[in-house]
């Protein structure tokens, strides 16, 4: 850490800069205009840009474009299947050095101790790792989590650098409704930041919502639900995950008069779809070549960011800020050549200098030994609630099929893409085991399980062969959890993650190859979805419509209530 007077030294050329960027051309972000002249660095701090400076070590940026660094506004690392430190050396060379994450992926498996993973791993990292505290540990009372985190819970937690507010609250009926656990969490946070989810909420709800004192929401997926919000005073945040791909429905709004009030996010994204498309480089590339203006573009993916949250020390390159910097070969390109985090060049010794933090959470699978017969599903009535996919989106359709009950079980019928769905409890808890219809996977034979399964994190199985299901389910218990694909009697393919039965131990070059395996296994099951595992992961999260599944049966999420 540099003093203040080394900074304003070095800032007027009085002494010489611990580091210059030399060459380049600075975006800037107000007035949309480009700065020559170096780029002044003193320890982590700019201190000086378009003039000549002196420095220590001068990097030759020539020919290139330098911008703040990217800020990722919401996102689980948890779902990128790796843990923070491989989550860093994937995402930051493409210049993500802000990720405000919600670690209740694995707080709803092993509570306050997932949060002091975080908390401690991002002390370690290049990028700047900002751990908002989980508000919704379960998420609603219709499902089983291995555990539960209140207001009293959080305030253990409070105070550490990392934090800066409460992390997405998604029991949105909760506040409306002023459920008293709600509104004790609230007045924790109360004149701090509070993320917001609330899907296709609107009108009186929305009013109540936004009044409670959330600001962001990640959730619009139309145009007029974005503008709506953005009305009401929200800033919106532009989504584009592995499953949840909202870029295209919302690129229209972004404009000149709202990038000061949207920002960029990427909620759920695995290595996979990191490699082939890019994380927030790519949705930058995306929104420019779909028209938004690209001052709007890179304001979102930083300025706006930083001033959405509070982040008042970033978001441009200025003097005084934080020296993260982006050097790019042009603006629609956006393909780093350089990245900065904290005046620290990101390169493999960095990475290979940084400070570990063991994992938590091994062994975490307790599920019950899975027979076939338990994925049978009663009933005599004929109609049928079925959860319908729609492909790129988290949310989902109430359908309703006729499905005649044979000797006591509705089976799958694969001629109408009507294909079993269960849920087991793997917590150790109760042994929960619920079934039911799923429509849109275009599975033939064969199942799919895993254990990433929103955000209770039990295990979903998805299958038209109650053998293999059985199968897949009870292999994840034998690998600590993860993605199983089998057919046949056999396992096709597997990605294990031991940690929580949500993350790899693995560098992510391997899970991202693991994950083409997986993906091939499912396409040779029928599968037609582009990203089946997430997409899977989503059909038992019960705060997004329409119908849901838990470990305690279907989940009319419109009424948020149990159906079956």
């Amino acid at each position: 850490m540099t003093n203040l007077e080394q900074r304003i030294a070095q800032a007027r050329g009085d002494e010489t800069a611990d580091l210059v960027l030399r060459g380049g051309q600075v975006l800037d972000l107000i007035t949309g205009s480009m700065i020559a002249g170096d780029v002044a660095i003193c320890g982590e701090v700019i201190v000086g840009i378009g003039a000549d400076y002196d420095a220590t070590r001068v990097i030759d940026v020539t020919g290139l474009t330098l911008v703040p660094g990217f800020i990722d506004t919401h996102l689980h690392v948890e779902s990128s299947l790796v843990t923070p430190f491989e989550f860093d050396r994937c995402v930051t060379p493409r210049g993500v050095t802000t990720a405000i994450c919600d670690p209740h992926e694995i707080a709803n498996v092993i509570g306050l101790d997932g949060i002091r993973y975080f908390q401690a791993a991002s002390e370690h990292l290049l990028m700047d790792l900002k751990v908002q505290l989980s508000s919704c540990v379960p998420s609603t009372e219709m499902e089983t989590s291995g555990a539960r985190i209140d207001a009293a819970d959080l305030e253990q937690v409070m105070g550490h650098p990392s934090n800066i507010g409460l992390a997405e609250f998604m029991n949105y009926p909760g506040v409306i409704h002023r459920d008293p656990a709600a509104m004790a969490k609230l007045r924790l946070f109360q004149g701090g930041h509070i993320d917001g989810h609330c899907p296709q909420l609107s009108g009186k709800d929305l009013n109540a919502y936004i009044a409670a004192g959330i600001r962001t929401e990640h959730e619009a997926t139309t145009a007029d639900e974005a503008l709506e919000k953005l009305r009401k005073g929200m800033r919106v945040l532009i989504r584009e995950g592995s499953v949840s791909k909202d870029l295209q429905a919302l690129q229209p709004v972004l404009n000149d008069r709202t990038a000061p009030y949207m920002c960029l996010c990427t909620d759920d994204r695995n290595p996979l779809d990191i490699a082939e498309h890019g994380h927030l480089d790519y949705m930058i590339r995306e929104l420019i070549a779909r028209g938004s203006p690209e001052l709007a573009v890179y304001r979102a993916a930083s300025l706006s960011a930083a001033e959405a949250f509070g982040l008042k020390d970033r978001g441009l390159i200025a003097p005084g800020l934080r020296a993260d910097i982006v050097a790019v070969d042009d603006l629609r390109g956006c393909h780093a050549q350089l990245v900065l985090c904290g005046g620290r060049v990101v390169d493999d010794e960095a990475f290979a200098t940084r400070g570990q933090v063991v994992p938590v959470a091994r062994r975490s699978v307790r599920a019950p030994e899975l027979q076939a017969k338990d994925f049978r599903c009663g009933g005599n009535r004929t109609r049928t609630d079925v959860i319908g996919i729609m492909e790129g989106k988290i949310i989902t359709r109430h359908l309703t099929e006729d499905i005649a009950p044979s000797d006591g079980d509705k089976r799958p019928d694969p001629s109408r893409d009507l294909i079993r769905i269960a849920v087991i409890e793997r917590h150790g808890k109760n042994g929960n085991v619920a079934t039911g219809f799923v429509q849109g996977f275009g599975m033939q034979r064969g199942a799919i399980a895993s254990t990433v399964c929103h955000d209770h994190h039990n295990i979903a199985v998805v299958g038209t062969d109650y053998d293999d299901m059985a199968l897949a389910a009870n292999r994840l218990s034998q690998i600590e959890g993860g993605f199983v694909v089998a057919e046949g009697g056999q396992i096709l393919a597997e990605l294990p993650l031991p940690v929580a039965g949500l993350m790899s131990l693995n560098p992510f070059e391997t899970v991202r190859d693991d994950l083409t395996r997986l993906r091939a296994a499912a396409e040779g099951l029928g599968v037609t979805l582009e990203e089946p595992f997430l997409q899977l992961a989503f059909l038992a999260l019960p705060v997004i419509p329409a119908l849901k599944i838990t470990d305690r049966g279907m989940v009319d999420v419109t009424r948020f209530e149990i159906i079956a």
